[in-house]
């Protein structure tokens, strides 16, 4: 009764608000709310479990907007760096080789909703240098068609494209010129078994090229096994005279390629057949979907945990504001306002643990690969390695649509955790609560 009794008799908020039916909300709910959020020295194990709920919220939040950030990031980055360097449509030829690729391409181009299409040779072969070998796959393309590739054109830290045609150069990627020990002008030699036919048999082609230009597109993968060579030195190497393999289409949208597909089919003017993005990349998008959803089932478990925690610390706070609550009851305070005085006490520490992970969700993503970088420093180990997830930098995209979900779904957690201890509160029987007072 410490809380009741430690107020004057002739309060003017207690005179004022009891008597009656009180108004929802009344300023004496709120005031008695903050008091019961408040610490006490006999009252010290609840205010802890305030606090521990507090934090689960907190942390809940934080950590479910942090993730869903990471993921998002991750498939927009992949994404990204997929159809940065292939095709949102393949066409290839049917019935015939594709020896018509030039005006096929320029056909195709000018389809509404293309914006670049281009011929290009493709092979796996093995590349050595200086430090070893390391399997590589060969792109032959002209040179104005690399230079719009954004992946690579627009990513070369050592050399140039300019004169690529004419070079009989080869363009690498940079983790495959760190691990073969190439630099500019250093040869690469490439070995493919289809070589030359020979009366003993198909004898592996074997051919060196000087390394005319260096690109880095962020992803470790594509930078340890592509190369590019000129289209026509392609053909030669790969048997493939005045004929490509593919034509690859980049589109406004990826995501309207199925509007696209008969457009192109129509525009080659040619038997053809069209693949989309979708269809060669289907069970690393699916994957990578279930995994998002996975751990967004995991970590809403966090905010289950700290719903709980509001549910025990009221339940001991009622047991322990028993007697307050019967002489609010016999003051006059209805059922109502006793239920409300706790679903205060109790959804003011899952808004205000809400909005604290919110913000600290907020600026994590902000300045993830700063902290990182703080983390690898402060351990002295490598905490993010781009081999192993193939990106060099932690991608964090906030989706506000999902954030606000998240923000919506604690709050909600938070409210439901209240109801049923703040119903027990209200149901509290006065008599028997100040019977043995």
């Amino acid at each position: 009764m410490a809380d009741i009794q430690a107020m004057p008799d002739n309060s003017p908020t207690i005179r004022s608000s009891l008597p009656g039916s009180t108004r929802p909300f009344a300023p004496f709910e709120w005031m008695l709310a903050r008091r019961y959020l408040g610490s006490r020295r006999k009252e010290t194990f609840i205010s802890v479990i305030s606090i521990i709920s507090f934090i689960g919220i907190m942390l809940g939040v934080m950590t479910l907007i942090i993730v869903m950030a990471v993921m998002n990031g991750f498939r927009t980055e992949l994404l990204d760096r997929i159809l940065g360097i292939n095709g949102h449509l393949i066409v290839q030829p049917v019935h015939s080789s594709l020896t018509d690729y030039d005006a096929v391409a320029r056909r195709i181009e000018g389809v509404d909703g293309v914006t670049m299409a281009f011929p290009l040779i493709e092979g796996e072969v093995l590349a050595s240098g200086g430090k070893g070998g390391n399997g590589a796959r060969i792109r032959g393309m002209r040179e104005q068609d690399l230079k719009r590739l954004p992946a690579v054109g627009n990513n070369i830290q050592l050399g140039t494209l300019d004169g690529f045609d004419e070079s009989e150069g080869v363009a690498i990627g940079i983790n495959m010129a760190e691990n073969l020990g190439l630099g500019i002008g250093d040869s690469i030699t490439l070995i493919t078994p289809d070589g030359n036919q020979t009366a003993f048999g198909v004898s592996p082609r074997v051919k060196a090229y000087p390394v005319v230009a260096i690109f880095e597109m962020g992803m470790s993968e594509y930078d340890n096994i592509f190369a590019f060579l000129p289209l026509e030195e392609a053909q030669l190497y790969f048997n493939q005279e005045e004929q490509v393999s593919v034509i690859e289409v980049f589109v406004t949208d990826p995501d309207d390629v199925d509007d696209l597909r008969v457009n192109v089919e129509n525009g080659a003017e040619r038997p053809v057949l069209v693949s989309d993005w979708r269809e060669r990349n289907v069970t690393f998008f699916q994957a990578l979907q279930v995994e998002r959803n996975v751990m967004f089932l995991i970590l809403t478990l966090i905010l289950l945990v700290a719903a709980l925690n509001i549910v025990s610390g009221l339940f001991m706070l009622v047991k322990d504001k028993g007697s307050d609550i019967a002489i609010l009851r016999t003051m006059g305070a209805t059922r109502g306002a006793v239920m409300r005085i706790f679903l205060i006490t109790g959804s003011s520490i899952g808004v205000f643990g809400t909005l604290a992970g919110f913000g600290l969700g907020i600026v994590f993503c902000q300045n993830i690969n700063s902290i990182k970088d703080f983390i690898a420093w402060a351990s002295g180990a490598n905490v993010w390695d781009p081999t192993v997830r193939f990106l060099t930098e932690i991608p964090a995209r906030l989706d506000m649509s999902e954030t606000i979900l998240v923000v919506l779904m604690a709050l909600g957690l938070s409210l439901l955790a209240t109801i049923f201890p703040a119903w027990r509160a209200a149901r509290l029987d006065p008599v028997e609560a100040l019977r043995y007072e």
